[in-house]
Order: C-alpha cells, then structure tokens, then sequence
C-alpha cells in the first residue's frame, strides 16, 4: 500500500442502528476500490470486515475493523463500528479516532434507536457527518421519509446531496442537488439525465436549503444571494465543506449497498467534504515541561502516537492499532511507551485491512495504523519520544454494569481461562474480572447479557475453554440488634493433657458496619490469663467470616470477655479459640440476629414518555425513587435506591421498556437491614445447603 501524506488522508466512522447496512457498505467500497473482486455478504460470513468467528456466526459486527480504501490519490481509513448496544465500547473508541463519521440509516427501517445514539456521539465527539440511507433498491424504503425524520430531530441542518430516481416501484437513478441534475444507471456506468417532473418539486425544496447554507458562510455571499444572484458549482462546493467541517449542515446521500449504486458518489463526497486530519485539532500534555502540547497531526512536529484500540487473536497475534498525532512514523524508529515506560524500537509498520496485514514503510501525522507485539501495550496508551513525551487523554468509556458469575466447567482449567479473559479484557475494554474474595466468586461485568454470552462462546471456540454463568450471590452481611450475655465452656479429656476454655461474653452492636467486629475485656483476678486473650480474638476472627445465621460475613458486633476459667494443664490457646467460636454463635443468635443488604445509587436516563413505565418497574424491584431533574433532549434522569438483588436482569429489562433508549448507572452506596421475607429466604437456603451437605 501507498503512503499517504496528511492532506490525502480521510478517518471515517461508520455509525448506526444493528442492522443498517454499515458491513455491506464496507463491501460495496472495497469492490469498487478494487481491495475484492466480488462482493461479500453478511448472511455468507465471507465480508472484509467481520471477519471473527463469533462476527461470522451471528451476523452482526461484534469488534471495530479497519478497511483501507485507496481512491483516486486518497486514503480512506473506513471504521466499520458495531451496531449493538452491547458492544458500545468498540464504537466510542472507533469515534475517538475517527475524524468524521457517517451515520448510515435504512431505509426501510427509518430513523431508529441506534441512529439518535450515533448523533448524539458525533455531538459529543464534535464529528462532521454524512448520513447515508441504505436499501433504496427495496420496496416501501423512503429517503423522504428519513429526510423528514431527521430534520424534526436534528434541525434544519439536514442538506441531501442526492435524492432517488425512482420508476415502477425500481431505484434506477438519482437527482445530484447541487448540479441539479439527473443520472440513470445503465448496467455499472452512470449516464446524464433529465430530471423527471415528478422530482422537480423535491429538488427545488432541498435546493434552497443548500442555497441557504451557502450563503450564511459569509455577509458578501448572503448580499448575491438576496440579490437574486447565482453561485458557481465551484462556490457551492468550497462553501459547503466549510459547512460541513464545522457541523452546521449535514449532508444526506442514498444508495443501494447490495447493487453497488450511490457508493461511488459517496466516497467521492468523502473526500470532497469530509476534512482531512490537518483540519482537525489534537493535543496532549508534554510530560517533561507541564505544558500543553498542540500536535495538531502536523507531520512537522516531534513524532506521537495514540493506541485507541487493541487486537489480540489467538490466530493473527498481538497487534496495537495506533493513530499518529504527529511527526512521521517509520519503521525501526524508537518509540517510547510513557504508560508502561518502555522504549522499544518498531519492527514493522502495518496497516490492518480487516484481520489481513499490508506492511508499509511510514505513517503519517492522521494516519490510522497497527504495530505488532509491543511490549505490555495496552489500549490507552502514549507512544512518543523520551526527549519529547507527549501523553494523550484516554477515550471516555462506557462502565460496564451486567455481571454474572462464572465457574469453570473443568476444575484443572482455571489458569487458562485467567489467562484468556485477561487477553480479552485487554481487547476489549468494557469486560472487566472482578474477584469477589469475600462471597468466594469470580464476576464478569459487560455492557450487557449479550456480550457476556458471546465472551463464554469465544472461550470455548477460541481458548478451548468451557465456563459456566450463573446469578451472583448477593454481598448480604449479618449483624445483631440487641444485647446478649452468654458463657461456654470446651472440655475434652482423652489420654494424656485434655482440653479446657471456658469464657464469659457480652455481645452488643457496635454501631460500625464497615468493621467486622470490636474486642474489650474486662476480665478481674485473672479468671482467665492474659496469655489467652489473642486466642479468644482469633476465635472471633474465625466466626465473623461466615455469619451463624446465613453463613454471611458479621460486621458490627462488639464482643466483650469479662470472665471465664482455665485449667493449669488442660488449658490452651485452642481450647479457648473454640470456647470463643461457640459462644459467639450461641450469643450471635440470641441477640436478634438481622440480615443487611447492600443498597446501591441509582440514576436512570430515559425520555420524558418512559418515565411512567420504569418507575412502575423500580417500585416492583424494592426500588425507592428520590426524585427527577430534567436533562436536555426531552429526557428525565431518575434518582432511586435500590437493593443490589433488585438490579438483576435490569439492562435488558430496561431497553424492553424503553425501546433501547434507557441507560442506567449505579454505584454501592451502604448497608441496610433487608426485609423480613429476604432473610427468612436467605436462612432457609442455608439450612438446605447444610442438610445436602450432612446427606453426602
């Protein structure tokens, strides 16, 4: 492959709902760009980019990919992103690379969930956009119908470029607005037309909103055009990527992926109005003098980098996928690693079509490439010089809230599946392994129960590994509400020395929950020797791990020895660790034993119109709402508590309710007594597990 110097390059996302079209978009550009002789499909699993096994199964894009479309002298760095919500964290680093995006919509479907998500990213990334209506070729697609949509959405910002020619119920050409002419399709090549009347009132309507955008650019265009004057197809053209660039138009073009029909127009728009990298801006801090640095993808400038994304596969390897922010890279430079600390010289610089690797000689500034193998890299990353270390900020990542247990399904594959989650994990940065010490279990967090279960099938398809999911166990704990006073005394006599403790306790709450339990004596005339008291600690120590109600950690138990006795010879530190153990349940139990719960901060986001609907379903979860502040575009965050148990099953319940619009985040906020029927639940399901244990 060529290199491409900064100016020829273009770093374009594709965004939108699952399902609209952005794979077979891909395809029809790399066929025309000549990177494959025929066109894949989705449904043969033969596509450029979704090439993974489990992508391939399903037939949805799962992981971002990189399509390199070379044109006419150009560079087209095509990000073909995810259109699933489980897979959000693929596109918000696709979006933090990308330079502009086009939000592909079809159009038979409309404007949907996935393609409000995809502008409001643009909005918050500050992205130029095309939107791009697919399937026109089907019958009942309507490109109006989507004009109409997005413009009550978004504003009169929506400009089309191209609209349909349409004969019996057939997409057989378009309307180009800006010529203001007709093309038919004859076979591959595109012939020159007569607009046809019926089109005519289209074109004059999209027409003057071009003429209008055109002439807000400047004060001396908007005096010609309210003279009545006319602008030249070259004046139009430069005003209009003006426009585009800074976001105030949004251009809207049509085609049809599976015919290969309005691609070629668009990948010319592409390059005529989307911007280039040196029209963007970039900077990072200078880690040597405290400044800001204003890398700018001016290939003058030291050279920097960004890792914004990683692959590991165990059939390609280890690759960092890097965008340059300055300067020239070339292979065999040093590169330095400012996360890791680590200077390494490069091997070879590639550039990732799909899962195939094209090596090049150089990157330049804007360019999007991958470096294998480098040592300890991680999505996130800096890469620059150590005379000049430039660190970069990381992309905003969405926080991962499903989680589920797993378990190995063969005991003796537990390093393995360590070992392959930790890859994954490092792949993708939304699944995240939490150990769970305290409830003895392993907990994988993802974006939603989708993406969990595709984590399982790839283990086993991938890493030859099998786990199984399961519902977590609730963090209850166990406390006591009133006073006890109790006594227990240990004797054993067999041969020889026998075994002796006895102790006298008070146990009381404590009033902490955050610490297990507290330890006082107040033992008078030695009853019981000092030598004993670490002995009778240790014995509390061991019984707070698992609760004698429900066999929870204890915590807020004040435990008070005040007198006991002891036997010259029989007596031992054991004799009184377990004199303490069987006090502390014996005392535990007759001090109003409580079951707490943990209670988490909720905030939900949901459109004014749900708000009925999902507090309906937070009051059936034990969920108390606190109140509702109004956010922008028409939407409610809804502030509740909520125990833990009540958040199973919610993200999926939730886009039920919502129709894919509601998000949700929670954090652990405190410990609180659990209703009479959860303990009773609780107590008895440890009572069966200790009879099948006794029964085996």
């Amino acid at each position: 492959m060529n290199v491409y110097t900064t100016d020829k390059i273009r770093n374009v996302v594709l965004l939108g709902h699952g399902g609209a079209g952005k794979t077979s978009l891909v395809e029809a550009m790399a066929y025309l760009s000549g990177i494959t002789s025929r066109m894949g499909k989705v449904t043969d699993g033969n596509t450029v980019s979704d090439y993974g096994k489990e992508e391939q199964k399903r037939q949805f894009s799962i992981s971002t990919s990189v399509i390199p479309i070379e044109w006419e002298g150009y560079k087209i760095n095509v990000l073909d992103a995810p259109g699933y919500f489980d897979f959000v964290g693929e596109v918000e680093e696709a979006v933090g690379a990308a330079g502009a995006a086009i939000i592909v919509v079809n159009g038979k479907s409309g404007v949907e969930v996935g393609t409000m998500k995809a502008w409001e990213l643009c909005e918050k990334y500050k992205l130029p956009r095309f939107i791009y209506v697919t399937n026109m070729d089907v019958d009942n697609a309507s490109f109006r119908q989507v004009v109409e949509d997005m413009t009550e959405s978004f504003g009169k910002k929506m400009a089309p470029f191209h609209f349909p020619i349409r004969e019996n119920e057939k997409f057989v050409g378009y309307v180009n607005v800006i010529t203001e002419t007709g093309n038919r399709w004859q076979g591959k090549d595109v012939v020159e037309c007569d607009v046809p009347d019926y089109s005519r009132e289209n074109l004059q309507l999209y027409r003057d909103v071009l003429m209008e955008s055109v002439a807000e650019t400047s004060e001396e265009m908007m005096e010609r055009y309210f003279n009545g004057e006319t602008f030249s197809d070259a004046e139009i053209r430069a005003a209009l990527r003006t426009n585009v660039c800074d976001g105030s138009i949004v251009p809207m073009s049509m085609g049809s992926n599976t015919l290969c029909q309005g691609v070629f127009t668009l990948i010319d728009d592409i390059i005529k109005y989307l911007p280039s990298p040196e029209n963007r801006e970039v900077a990072g801090i200078n880690m040597k003098t405290n400044e800001i640095y204003h890398a700018d993808y001016d290939f003058s400038k030291t050279k920097s980098a960004y890792i914004w994304k990683t692959i590991v596969d165990p059939f390609i390897g280890k690759y960092s996928l890097i965008k340059v922010n300055s300067g020239v890279l070339k292979t065999d430079d040093l590169i330095y690693n400012l996360d890791k600390d680590i200077e390494e010289k490069i091997g070879k610089l590639y550039v990732l079509q799909g899962n195939k690797p094209i090596e090049v000689k150089e990157l330049h500034a804007g360019d999007i490439g991958a470096l294998a193998k480098l040592t300890g890299a991680r999505t996130g990353n800096s890469l620059a010089t150590k005379a000049m270390p430039i660190k970069y900020g990381q992309t905003e990542l969405s926080v991962p809230y499903t989680y589920l247990r797993y378990k190995p399904k063969n005991k003796g594959d537990v390093d393995k599946i360590s070992q392959a989650l930790q890859k994954m994990s490092h792949e993708d940065q939304t699944l995240k392994i939490v150990n769970d010490a305290e409830n003895r279990q392993t907990l994988l967090y993802g974006m939603g129960d989708q993406h969990l279960e595709i984590v399982v099938s790839r283990l086993l398809n991938e890493y030859k590994v099998e786990v199984e999911l399961a519902q977590p166990k609730i963090a209850y704990k166990e406390t006591i509400k009133k006073n006890s006073d109790v006594e227990y005394k240990y004797k054993k006599q067999s041969g020889g020395h026998g075994q002796y403790g006895h102790v006298k306790m008070r146990f009381e709450p404590s009033g902490d929950l955050e610490k297990p339990f507290e330890f006082a004596q107040e033992v008078v005339g030695g009853a019981v020797p000092k030598n004993y008291f670490p002995a009778v600690e240790k014995g509390l120590q061991e019984s707070v791990i698992k609760g004698p109600m429900a066999a929870y950690p204890v915590v807020g138990v004040k435990a008070v020895l005040y007198d006991g006795s002891y036997h010259p010879v029989d007596s031992s530190e054991m004799a009184f660790k377990m004199a303490t153990i069987q006090a502390f349940k014996k005392g535990f139990m007759e001090a109003h034993p409580v079951l707490l719960e943990p209670i988490a901060s909720l905030k939900v986001t949901v459109p004014d119109s749900y708000t009925g609907d999902v507090m309906g379903d937070l009051n059936k979860r034990r969920g108390r709402v606190l109140g509702m502040n109004p956010v922008q575009g028409g939407k409610q965050i809804i502030e509740a508590d909520i125990p833990m148990s009540g958040l199973f099953g919610y993200c999926t319940d939730l886009r039920s309710m919502t129709g894919g619009r509601g998000e949700y985040a929670y954090e652990f906020a405190r410990y609180e007594q659990a209703p009479s029927d959860v303990q009773e639940k609780e107590v008895a399901a440890r009572a069966n597990k200790v009879a099948e244990n006794s029964e085996e």
